[in-house]
């Protein structure tokens, strides 16, 4: 296998780990983004949906609804155990219109026929090539279709620095900036911008808003993060080693506790939007 095919290899397995616990740890974290990329792309009755590295269905969640009954929502994801949360969330929730398949973000090969609105959450920064990801999706939308991907913003100075405990542990390509944020397309709404427009998108546009994400205790924190692609850093780190760079992490976290005692970190979240 070459390099590009191991990569997706290894996020398949991550986030068939993390299937399970990912967003439903009492956080909110990953259904109010995929409500901000839902609003954001001012859905319509009866329009069709493609929603590109689905995870457990949280645009979906949101989406279905507005959609209504002569809507559709197709999702996909390379991580099969994801697809089956997501299934069970629609069973759940009783949402007929949506449809959910395993594929790979990258260079999908199951997707037939155009889509009103390609969405796309907080995906794009794990693939090997993001550029080429958005080539690939472009003949999936309609001639008046239009795009939105989701990424990071501005992170909160008070989570960087967590993030910088686990970066001694880390090969050097798992700090690649590309995914970090610190420089390159995904560090400014001017890069994300210039990388839709290269990928042969128009009209690219950016809106952002602030998250606040409240960890009820300290210990909600390390929770969380092995709940969501950190996990990754985590399980860099030699197991002997954990408990000492969480007590490290928890002690950090204490400096900034509220009144409740719970801990607020403000997260930037960034839609880009575009038009076929």
């Amino acid at each position: 296998m070459n390099e590009n095919t191991n990569q997706i290899s290894r996020i398949a397995k991550l986030f068939d780990s993390l299937s399970d616990s990912y967003d439903s740890v009492g956080v909110d974290f990953f259904q109010p983004i995929a409500s901000g990329l839902v609003h954001a792309l001012k859905p319509s009755l009866g329009e069709s949906w493609l929603d590109i590295g689905c995870g457990r269905g949280a645009v979906a969640e949101s989406a279905a609804t507005i959609l209504g009954s002569s809507g559709k929502l197709l999702g996909f994801d390379i991580s099969a155990r994801m697809i089956e949360n997501a299934e069970a969330m629609a069973d759940r929730k009783n949402l007929r219109n949506v449809d959910f398949i395993v594929d790979d973000a990258q260079s999908p090969e199951k997707i037939d026929g155009e889509f009103d609105v390609i969405s796309s959450c907080l995906v794009l920064f794990f693939l090997p090539d993001p550029l080429s990801a958005l080539q690939n999706w472009r003949p999936f939308l309609k001639g008046s279709g239009r795009i939105g991907v989701t990424t990071f913003g501005k992170n909160d100075s008070r989570w960087m620095e967590i993030d910088q405990l686990f970066e001694t542990y880390l090969p050097p390509k798992t700090l690649d900036a590309r995914t970090s944020g610190v420089q390159g397309s995904f560090s400014s709404d001017l890069g994300m911008e210039s990388l839709l427009l290269a990928a042969g998108y128009h009209d690219v546009m950016t809106v952002t808003n602030i998250l606040p994400v409240k960890f009820n205790t300290v210990e909600k924190w390390y929770e969380f993060s092995w709940s969501t692609g950190q996990r990754s850093a985590w399980l860099q780190v030699p197991e002997e080693e954990r408990p000492a760079l969480r007590a490290k992490a928890e002690e950090y976290l204490l400096n900034y506790l509220e009144d409740d005692g719970s801990v607020v970190f403000h997260q930037e979240i960034r839609h880009t939007l575009a038009k076929k």
